[in-house]
């Protein structure tokens, strides 16, 4: 079913969504500009840093995320009336999945007959549940009149051995058939890793604009009423917004354009919504690179305009997000107590015990690497193959049969995750898969790493047998101190950033419309060039986020049965800061859901050689209450020499 056919959308219908892209596209980019003065904002925040006194104990792998290239024979259900034609397949390393008519075709370089990237499609092995969910699609009864009659589906004629089906839901569906179970199963994991790599390419990236993208669609769709997070954020920025497009427009267009082809059946609805995708993600791919250069021009300006006015901007951001807390505190409360707390509990120990689930599963393959790498060589002759058995621990975070143990305990919390979060309007639960199990295919890279960087460093061809297994007995121990330590770290970060995405725009919806609010400090002639950086909306959230920490990082130490949660926050649960004079220091550490910061006192920020000039702020005893940073994802301290307090915010 995955052959190309000529588009059923005439030059009308092309036209009309072109325009609807130009259109979402002029509404998106002036919050996009916005997002991208935060990114820069905060990135000259991170330059002036000092180092961590601890942060992670492993070495960063350097390989790039990838899923093992797989290949083999397949049958695949394509033509009218759609018949298994053999075909074969490969998977590439960046998750995209091409058919060739023949294995010779694909080793003399021939074009395939068709090609796909995997963003957004679903992997279903059941026939029963894919003509379950063929039978669900379509624009709806009244639209399409009476369902089509039992058998009028090709597909419900004949059964399928071992399929492997891949349905999305804007996209034609790809159906094939493996040789067996082995081979079905082997297929299984290797779609399911590249569905997953081209999902999360967004959150994996550390490049600030990414997350500047991401931000500006959560907006985007907030002011249309969209509060609750779903899986339209997976993908890159052009399927990102073709899905949030797509989104809006499938119930009017289906009730229009898409009802005589759904009653050509559920196929037929699939090849147009297809060609409607083809259609949005050419016109939003297009856009996005007309906006590059200006993209490129914009960041290069921002940071010459932000950056003297570092000081002035964040005394400013301070001021308003005093003023707008007193207006909302009581209404926030009033939300949290009636919607939040009762059910925070509960949400923060099932994810807990997920994510650990996760995490001790990645420590425990690796020990079986490493006992089986040490048992071989106890087993066989040194000599070349010392290096070799060794590094062959190498590809375990690409291997998807192994890896597979860790990313099923991910998949096992998916229900329970699903009816806690759904409360509060999230449906990003596929979402949350993914990152559990981006964070396992991490956590085991960086251990691997450091484990074969320390035992280059320790082995040697004067070592016998024995010897060079109890070096890398040693080894591991120290291997497994570091990823216990990182691991730790990991998981409350995982936690407290998953919890904020449920909760935070369950809450802004309570608090609307708040983020509309006049505040005098983003207006008039004293705000120069941080009005590019500062609004009502990302100030309200960094009041909410506060709140919100606080009463999880509360639930997190009494789940944990902690002193203080192991999170990178340095104190963050401590009461706010009493009023008083202070000097304010920022440090900002970006990351895909968490960051952190450190308070210096005046004497060693003065002695760390940074310019005080980019980053002090000398905040007098106004009274203000200093509850929270210019974004929450980064936390503020302030306190005089003699005392010390962490912000309840971060950004």
């Amino acid at each position: 079913m995955g052959a190309q056919a000529s588009s059923p959308l005439d030059r009308r219908q092309r036209e009309e969504l072109q325009g609807r892209v130009s259109t979402l596209l002029g509404s998106f980019l002036p919050g996009y500009r916005a997002q991208l003065a935060v990114a820069v904002l905060r990135q000259i925040a991170l330059e002036l840093r000092p180092q961590e006194p601890s942060g992670p104990q492993l070495s960063r792998s350097k390989k790039l995320p990838r899923v093992r290239e797989h290949r083999g024979p397949l049958a695949q259900l394509r033509g009218r009336p759609p018949r298994g034609q053999p075909v074969f397949c490969v998977l590439r390393g960046d998750g995209r999945l091409e058919w060739f008519g023949r294995q010779e075709d694909f080793e003399a370089g021939r074009p395939p007959l068709g090609a796909v990237a995997l963003t957004g499609y679903a992997l279903l092995t059941s026939q029963r549940e894919y003509l379950h969910l063929l039978r669900g699609l379509g624009p709806g009864p009244e639209a399409l009149g009476p369902p089509p009659p039992a058998g009028s589906e090709p597909l419900l004629e004949a059964p399928v051995r071992a399929p492997l089906l891949l349905q999305h839901p804007f996209r034609r569906h790809l159906c094939f058939s493996a040789p067996s179970a082995e081979a079905q199963h082997a297929w299984s994991l290797a779609l399911q890793g590249g569905i997953r790599l081209r999902g999360t390419v967004l959150q994996r990236s550390r490049d600030p604009a990414a997350r500047a993208f991401l931000d500006a669609v959560r907006l985007y769709r907030q002011q249309r009423g969209h509060f609750g997070e779903d899986d339209a954020m997976l993908g890159s920025d052009a399927e990102v917004l073709s899905a949030v497009l797509l989104r809006e427009l499938l119930p009017e267009w289906t009730r229009t354009e898409g009802a005589a082809a759904g009653r050509g059946g559920a196929w037929a609805l699939t090849e147009l919504l297809d060609a409607v995708y083809g259609v949005v993600l050419a016109a939003a791919s297009a856009g996005l690179r007309a906006f590059q250069p200006e993209k490129d021009e914009l960041l290069a300006g921002l940071e010459l305009a932000l950056r003297p006015d570092l000081e002035h901007t964040l005394r400013l951001r301070t001021r308003a997000a005093g003023r707008l807390q007193a207006e909302v505190q009581a209404r926030l409360e009033a939300c949290l107590q009636r919607s939040v707390d009762l059910q925070l509990p509960q949400l923060v120990r099932t994810l807990l015990s997920t994510v650990e689930r996760v995490l001790g599963t990645v420590q425990t393959l690796l020990a079986r690497g490493v006992d089986r790498v040490c048992s071989r060589l106890r087993e066989s002759q040194l000599g070349a193959r010392l290096r070799g058995a060794v590094h062959s621990l190498g590809e375990l975070p690409w291997d998807p049969e192994l890896m597979h143990l860790c990313y099923g305990e991910a998949e096992r919390g998916r229900g329970r995750l699903g009816q806690l979060a759904a409360s509060f309007g999230f449906l990003g639960t596929q979402s949350l898969v993914f990152g559990a199990q981006d964070l396992a295919q991490q956590l085991m890279a960086d251990a691997v790493a450091t484990f074969l960087q320390l035992a280059d460093q320790g082995l040697s061809a004067s070592l016998d047998r024995d010897q060079a297994a109890q070096q890398l007995e040693k080894v591991w121990g120290r291997v497994l101190k570091k990823l216990s330590s990182d691991s730790a770290a990991a998981r409350s970060e995982f936690v407290r950033g998953w919890l904020l995405r449920i909760l935070l725009p369950f809450v802004l919806h309570c608090l609307e419309p708040s983020s509309q609010a006049e505040l005098p400090e983003l207006h008039g002639g004293d705000l120069g060039t941080g009005s590019q950086a500062l609004s009502t909306a990302g100030i309200l959230e960094d009041v909410v986020r506060g709140v919100l920490l606080q009463r999880i990082d509360r639930e997190l130490q009494e789940a944990l049965g902690a002193s203080h949660t192991s999170c990178g926050l340095v104190g963050h649960s401590q009461p706010p800061c009493e009023q008083g004079t202070a000097v304010l220091f920022l440090f900002l550490v970006p990351g895909p859901l968490e960051c952190q910061a450190s308070a210096l006192t005046w004497d060693q920020f003065r002695s760390s050689g940074r310019s005080p000039g980019h980053l002090s702020l000398s905040l007098g005893a106004s009274g203000h209450n200093l509850s929270s940073c210019f974004r929450s994802d980064f936390p503020a301290c302030v306190r005089p020499k003699t005392t010390r307090c962490t912000l309840p915010t971060c950004l």
